[in-house]
Protein backbone atom coordinates (compact mmCIF):
# COMPACT_ATOMS: atom_id res chain seq x y z
CA UNK A 1 0.00 0.00 0.00
CA UNK A 2 2.92 2.31 0.79
CA UNK A 3 4.52 1.70 -2.63
CA UNK A 4 1.16 2.28 -4.30
CA UNK A 5 0.81 5.51 -2.30
CA UNK A 6 4.28 6.70 -3.42
CA UNK A 7 3.41 5.93 -7.04
CA UNK A 8 0.16 7.89 -6.79
CA UNK A 9 2.00 10.78 -5.15
CA UNK A 10 4.53 10.87 -8.02
CA UNK A 11 1.72 10.86 -10.61
CA UNK A 12 -0.02 13.73 -8.81
CA UNK A 13 3.22 15.74 -8.59
CA UNK A 14 3.87 15.12 -12.30
CA UNK A 15 0.31 16.22 -13.17
CA UNK A 16 0.87 19.32 -11.02
CA UNK A 17 4.10 20.09 -12.93
CA UNK A 18 2.41 19.58 -16.32
CA UNK A 19 -0.48 21.87 -15.33
CA UNK A 20 1.95 24.50 -13.98
CA UNK A 21 4.24 24.55 -17.04
CA UNK A 22 1.39 24.46 -19.55
CA UNK A 23 -0.75 27.14 -17.88
CA UNK A 24 2.20 29.49 -17.19
CA UNK A 25 3.84 29.33 -20.62
CA UNK A 26 0.71 29.05 -22.76
CA UNK A 27 -0.70 32.16 -21.07
CA UNK A 28 2.69 33.87 -21.36
CA UNK A 29 2.70 33.11 -25.09
CA UNK A 30 -0.79 34.56 -25.41
CA UNK A 31 0.35 37.74 -23.59
CA UNK A 32 3.49 37.96 -25.73
CA UNK A 33 1.40 37.78 -28.89
CA UNK A 34 -1.09 40.31 -27.49
CA UNK A 35 1.68 42.81 -26.68
CA UNK A 36 3.19 42.45 -30.16
CA UNK A 37 -0.04 42.76 -32.17
CA UNK A 38 -2.65 44.62 -30.08
CA UNK A 39 -3.43 48.32 -30.44
CA UNK A 40 -3.89 49.92 -27.01
CA UNK A 41 -6.13 52.79 -25.93
CA UNK A 42 -8.35 55.16 -27.91
CA UNK A 43 -5.31 56.27 -29.96
CA UNK A 44 -4.81 52.61 -31.03
CA UNK A 45 -1.05 52.64 -30.51
CA UNK A 46 1.15 49.54 -30.70
CA UNK A 47 3.64 48.65 -27.97
CA UNK A 48 6.76 48.96 -30.17
CA UNK A 49 9.40 48.40 -27.47
CA UNK A 50 9.27 44.61 -27.19
CA UNK A 51 12.85 44.46 -25.84
CA UNK A 52 11.46 46.03 -22.66
CA UNK A 53 9.80 42.65 -21.95
CA UNK A 54 13.25 41.10 -21.44
CA UNK A 55 14.26 43.73 -18.89
CA UNK A 56 10.98 43.35 -17.00
CA UNK A 57 11.34 39.53 -17.10
CA UNK A 58 14.94 39.78 -15.79
CA UNK A 59 13.93 42.00 -12.87
CA UNK A 60 10.99 39.80 -11.80
CA UNK A 61 13.03 36.56 -12.11
CA UNK A 62 15.97 38.16 -10.25
CA UNK A 63 13.72 39.07 -7.32
CA UNK A 64 12.00 35.66 -7.48
CA UNK A 65 15.29 33.67 -7.43
CA UNK A 66 16.69 35.84 -4.60
CA UNK A 67 13.60 35.11 -2.49
CA UNK A 68 13.83 31.36 -3.28
CA UNK A 69 17.52 31.24 -2.29
CA UNK A 70 16.79 33.05 0.99
CA UNK A 71 13.88 30.69 1.74
CA UNK A 72 15.41 27.33 0.73
CA UNK A 73 19.23 27.63 0.71
CA UNK A 74 21.26 27.21 3.89
CA UNK A 75 24.02 29.82 3.66
CA UNK A 76 26.98 29.45 1.28
CA UNK A 77 26.65 26.18 -0.62
CA UNK A 78 29.79 26.30 -2.78
CA UNK A 79 27.95 27.38 -5.93
CA UNK A 80 29.46 29.42 -8.77
CA UNK A 81 30.16 33.09 -7.93
CA UNK A 82 27.79 35.61 -9.52
CA UNK A 83 30.47 37.24 -11.70
CA UNK A 84 31.00 33.99 -13.66
CA UNK A 85 27.72 34.51 -15.54
CA UNK A 86 28.79 37.73 -17.28
CA UNK A 87 29.44 36.14 -20.73
CA UNK A 88 26.36 33.89 -20.69
CA UNK A 89 24.41 36.94 -19.54
CA UNK A 90 25.32 38.74 -22.79
CA UNK A 91 24.04 35.97 -25.09
CA UNK A 92 21.05 35.37 -22.80
CA UNK A 93 20.18 39.06 -23.19
CA UNK A 94 20.63 39.28 -26.98
CA UNK A 95 19.08 35.88 -27.84
CA UNK A 96 15.62 36.27 -26.21
CA UNK A 97 15.48 39.90 -27.42
CA UNK A 98 15.81 38.65 -31.00
CA UNK A 99 13.15 35.98 -30.41
CA UNK A 100 10.65 38.55 -29.13
CA UNK A 101 11.61 41.08 -31.82
CA UNK A 102 10.80 38.43 -34.47
CA UNK A 103 7.11 38.80 -33.56
CA UNK A 104 7.08 42.12 -35.39
CA UNK A 105 7.83 40.28 -38.63
CA UNK A 106 6.30 36.78 -38.35
CA UNK A 107 3.27 35.29 -36.57
CA UNK A 108 3.46 33.64 -33.15
CA UNK A 109 2.90 30.08 -34.55
CA UNK A 110 5.73 30.67 -37.05
CA UNK A 111 8.01 31.87 -34.22
CA UNK A 112 7.19 28.82 -32.05
CA UNK A 113 7.89 26.44 -34.95
CA UNK A 114 11.16 28.17 -35.86
CA UNK A 115 12.37 28.02 -32.25
CA UNK A 116 11.40 24.33 -32.10
CA UNK A 117 14.14 23.58 -34.65
CA UNK A 118 16.91 23.99 -32.06
CA UNK A 119 18.19 20.47 -32.81
CA UNK A 120 19.15 21.44 -36.38
CA UNK A 121 22.04 23.87 -35.61
CA UNK A 122 23.16 21.54 -32.78
CA UNK A 123 23.42 18.56 -35.17
CA UNK A 124 25.04 20.67 -37.91
CA UNK A 125 27.70 21.92 -35.49
CA UNK A 126 28.21 18.40 -34.15
CA UNK A 127 28.65 16.85 -37.59
CA UNK A 128 30.69 19.62 -39.28
CA UNK A 129 32.85 20.86 -36.39
CA UNK A 130 33.22 17.86 -34.07
CA UNK A 131 32.77 15.00 -36.57
CA UNK A 132 29.94 13.39 -34.58
CA UNK A 133 28.11 10.61 -36.43
CA UNK A 134 24.36 10.48 -36.00
CA UNK A 135 22.02 7.53 -36.54
CA UNK A 136 19.43 7.28 -39.34
CA UNK A 137 16.50 7.84 -36.90
CA UNK A 138 18.22 11.01 -35.62
CA UNK A 139 18.58 12.31 -39.17
CA UNK A 140 14.93 11.41 -39.79
CA UNK A 141 13.89 13.57 -36.81
CA UNK A 142 15.95 16.47 -38.16
CA UNK A 143 14.47 16.03 -41.65
CA UNK A 144 10.90 16.13 -40.28
CA UNK A 145 11.56 19.25 -38.20
CA UNK A 146 13.57 21.08 -40.89
CA UNK A 147 11.09 20.11 -43.61
CA UNK A 148 8.11 21.21 -41.54
CA UNK A 149 9.60 24.57 -40.55
CA UNK A 150 10.88 25.41 -44.05
CA UNK A 151 7.62 24.40 -45.78
CA UNK A 152 5.61 26.41 -43.22
CA UNK A 153 7.84 29.41 -43.97
CA UNK A 154 7.27 29.07 -47.72
CA UNK A 155 3.49 28.75 -47.50
CA UNK A 156 1.43 31.91 -47.80
CA UNK A 157 0.28 33.38 -44.48
CA UNK A 158 -3.34 34.55 -44.26
CA UNK A 159 -3.96 38.25 -44.91
CA UNK A 160 -5.70 38.50 -41.51
CA UNK A 161 -2.52 37.39 -39.71
CA UNK A 162 -0.27 39.62 -41.84
CA UNK A 163 -2.51 42.61 -41.08
CA UNK A 164 -1.86 42.21 -37.34
CA UNK A 165 1.96 42.27 -37.69
CA UNK A 166 3.81 45.55 -37.15
CA UNK A 167 6.27 45.08 -40.06
CA UNK A 168 5.60 41.85 -42.01
CA UNK A 169 8.94 40.46 -43.23
CA UNK A 170 9.13 36.65 -43.01
CA UNK A 171 12.83 36.16 -44.05
CA UNK A 172 14.03 38.69 -41.46
CA UNK A 173 11.74 37.22 -38.79
CA UNK A 174 13.07 33.69 -39.35
CA UNK A 175 16.64 35.03 -39.38
CA UNK A 176 16.06 36.57 -35.93
CA UNK A 177 14.73 33.22 -34.66
CA UNK A 178 17.81 31.41 -36.03
CA UNK A 179 20.13 33.93 -34.31
CA UNK A 180 18.07 33.45 -31.13
CA UNK A 181 18.77 29.69 -31.27
CA UNK A 182 22.49 30.30 -31.94
CA UNK A 183 22.86 32.57 -28.91
CA UNK A 184 20.82 30.13 -26.78
CA UNK A 185 23.26 27.37 -27.75
CA UNK A 186 26.20 29.41 -26.41
CA UNK A 187 24.24 30.28 -23.25
CA UNK A 188 23.44 26.60 -22.54
CA UNK A 189 27.05 25.53 -23.21
CA UNK A 190 28.37 28.19 -20.82
CA UNK A 191 25.87 27.21 -18.11
CA UNK A 192 26.91 23.55 -18.48
CA UNK A 193 30.59 24.44 -18.10
CA UNK A 194 29.82 26.49 -14.96
CA UNK A 195 27.83 23.65 -13.34
CA UNK A 196 30.64 21.16 -14.16
CA UNK A 197 33.21 23.44 -12.54
CA UNK A 198 30.93 24.16 -9.56
CA UNK A 199 28.77 21.01 -9.05
CA UNK A 200 27.01 22.47 -6.00
CA UNK A 201 25.48 25.28 -8.07
CA UNK A 202 21.69 25.13 -7.70
CA UNK A 203 19.07 26.04 -10.30
CA UNK A 204 18.24 29.12 -8.23
CA UNK A 205 21.92 30.21 -8.27
CA UNK A 206 21.94 29.98 -12.08
CA UNK A 207 18.65 31.85 -12.31
CA UNK A 208 19.98 34.60 -10.00
CA UNK A 209 23.31 34.96 -11.83
CA UNK A 210 21.78 34.98 -15.32
CA UNK A 211 19.03 37.45 -14.45
CA UNK A 212 21.40 39.73 -12.51
CA UNK A 213 23.61 40.22 -15.58
CA UNK A 214 20.54 40.34 -17.83
CA UNK A 215 19.15 43.18 -15.70
CA UNK A 216 22.46 45.09 -15.85
CA UNK A 217 22.83 44.74 -19.64
CA UNK A 218 19.19 45.51 -20.40
CA UNK A 219 19.18 48.52 -18.06
CA UNK A 220 22.18 49.94 -19.96
CA UNK A 221 20.51 49.22 -23.32
CA UNK A 222 17.06 50.54 -22.34
CA UNK A 223 18.11 53.55 -20.15
CA UNK A 224 21.81 54.15 -20.92
CA UNK A 225 21.34 57.46 -22.77
CA UNK A 226 18.83 60.34 -22.69
CA UNK A 227 16.56 59.19 -25.54
CA UNK A 228 16.87 55.40 -25.03
CA UNK A 229 13.77 53.32 -25.81
CA UNK A 230 13.24 52.35 -22.16
CA UNK A 231 11.95 55.85 -21.33
CA UNK A 232 9.43 55.60 -24.17
CA UNK A 233 8.34 52.13 -22.97
CA UNK A 234 7.74 53.45 -19.43
CA UNK A 235 5.83 56.43 -20.83
CA UNK A 236 3.69 54.09 -22.95
CA UNK A 237 2.87 51.99 -19.85
CA UNK A 238 1.87 55.14 -17.95
CA UNK A 239 -0.48 56.16 -20.75
CA UNK A 240 -1.79 52.60 -21.26
CA UNK A 241 -2.04 50.81 -17.87
CA UNK A 242 -3.53 47.77 -19.64
CA UNK A 243 -0.19 47.20 -21.38
CA UNK A 244 1.69 47.57 -18.06
CA UNK A 245 -0.58 44.95 -16.47
CA UNK A 246 -0.02 42.55 -19.39
CA UNK A 247 3.77 43.01 -19.05
CA UNK A 248 3.61 42.27 -15.31
CA UNK A 249 1.55 39.11 -15.92
CA UNK A 250 3.95 38.09 -18.70
CA UNK A 251 6.92 38.31 -16.30
CA UNK A 252 5.06 36.53 -13.50
CA UNK A 253 4.19 33.66 -15.86
CA UNK A 254 7.88 33.34 -16.78
CA UNK A 255 8.98 33.18 -13.13
CA UNK A 256 6.26 30.65 -12.18
CA UNK A 257 7.03 28.59 -15.30
CA UNK A 258 10.73 28.41 -14.41
CA UNK A 259 9.77 27.31 -10.91
CA UNK A 260 7.78 24.35 -12.32
CA UNK A 261 10.57 23.48 -14.78
CA UNK A 262 13.11 23.25 -11.94
CA UNK A 263 10.68 21.10 -9.93
CA UNK A 264 10.12 18.77 -12.92
CA UNK A 265 13.85 18.36 -13.64
CA UNK A 266 14.68 17.68 -9.98
CA UNK A 267 11.88 15.11 -9.51
CA UNK A 268 11.54 13.47 -12.95
CA UNK A 269 14.63 14.39 -15.00
CA UNK A 270 15.28 16.52 -18.09
CA UNK A 271 13.59 14.06 -20.49
CA UNK A 272 10.22 14.47 -18.76
CA UNK A 273 10.71 18.23 -18.84
CA UNK A 274 11.53 18.14 -22.58
CA UNK A 275 8.37 16.12 -23.26
CA UNK A 276 6.17 18.53 -21.29
CA UNK A 277 7.64 21.67 -22.87
CA UNK A 278 7.48 20.20 -26.39
CA UNK A 279 3.79 19.32 -26.08
CA UNK A 280 3.22 22.75 -24.55
CA UNK A 281 4.56 24.39 -27.71
CA UNK A 282 2.08 22.43 -29.82
CA UNK A 283 -0.82 23.42 -27.54
CA UNK A 284 0.40 27.06 -27.69
CA UNK A 285 0.03 27.03 -31.49
CA UNK A 286 -3.47 25.57 -31.22
CA UNK A 287 -4.49 28.14 -28.58
CA UNK A 288 -2.98 30.98 -30.64
CA UNK A 289 -4.83 29.85 -33.76
CA UNK A 290 -8.16 29.56 -31.93
CA UNK A 291 -8.08 32.60 -29.63
CA UNK A 292 -5.76 35.15 -31.21
CA UNK A 293 -7.08 35.16 -34.76
CA UNK A 294 -4.08 33.53 -36.43
CA UNK A 295 -5.85 31.07 -38.72
CA UNK A 296 -3.63 28.34 -40.21
CA UNK A 297 -4.35 26.64 -43.52
CA UNK A 298 -4.65 22.85 -43.85
CA UNK A 299 -1.14 22.72 -45.36
CA UNK A 300 0.27 24.76 -42.47
CA UNK A 301 -1.34 22.39 -39.96
CA UNK A 302 0.36 19.58 -41.88
CA UNK A 303 3.72 21.33 -41.34
CA UNK A 304 2.95 21.72 -37.61
CA UNK A 305 2.18 17.97 -37.42
CA UNK A 306 5.42 17.23 -39.30
CA UNK A 307 7.55 19.26 -36.89
CA UNK A 308 6.00 17.78 -33.75
CA UNK A 309 6.19 14.25 -35.16
CA UNK A 310 9.94 14.77 -35.49
CA UNK A 311 10.23 16.22 -31.98
CA UNK A 312 8.08 13.40 -30.51
CA UNK A 313 10.21 10.76 -32.25
CA UNK A 314 13.34 12.44 -30.87
CA UNK A 315 11.89 12.24 -27.35
CA UNK A 316 11.08 8.55 -27.90
CA UNK A 317 14.69 7.87 -29.03
CA UNK A 318 16.03 9.58 -25.89
CA UNK A 319 13.62 7.59 -23.72
CA UNK A 320 14.70 4.31 -25.35
CA UNK A 321 18.38 5.20 -24.84
CA UNK A 322 17.62 5.96 -21.19
CA UNK A 323 15.87 2.60 -20.77
CA UNK A 324 18.91 0.75 -22.10
CA UNK A 325 21.44 2.65 -19.97
CA UNK A 326 20.77 0.92 -16.57
CA UNK A 327 21.04 -2.54 -18.17
CA UNK A 328 24.57 -1.76 -19.37
CA UNK A 329 25.67 -0.82 -15.88
CA UNK A 330 24.72 -4.16 -14.34
CA UNK A 331 27.83 -6.34 -13.64
CA UNK A 332 25.98 -9.56 -14.49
Amino acid sequence: MEVHGDGLRRVLVLAFCVAGIWSAYIYQGFLQETLSTKRFGPDEKRFEHLSFLNLAQNVVCLIWSFIMIKLWSSGSNGGAPWWMYWSAGITNTIGPAMGIEALKYISYPAQVLAKSSKMIPVMLMGALVYGIRYTVPEYLCTFLVAGGVSTFALLKTSSKTIGKLAQPNAPFGYLLCFLNLTFDGFTNATQDSITKRYPKTSAWDIMLGMNLWGTIYNMIYMFGWPHASGFEAVQFCKQHPEAAWDIFLYCLCGAVGQNFIFLTISRFGSLANTTITTTRKFVSIVVSSLLSGNPLSTKQWGCVAMVFSGLSYQIYLKWRKLQRAPKKRKPM
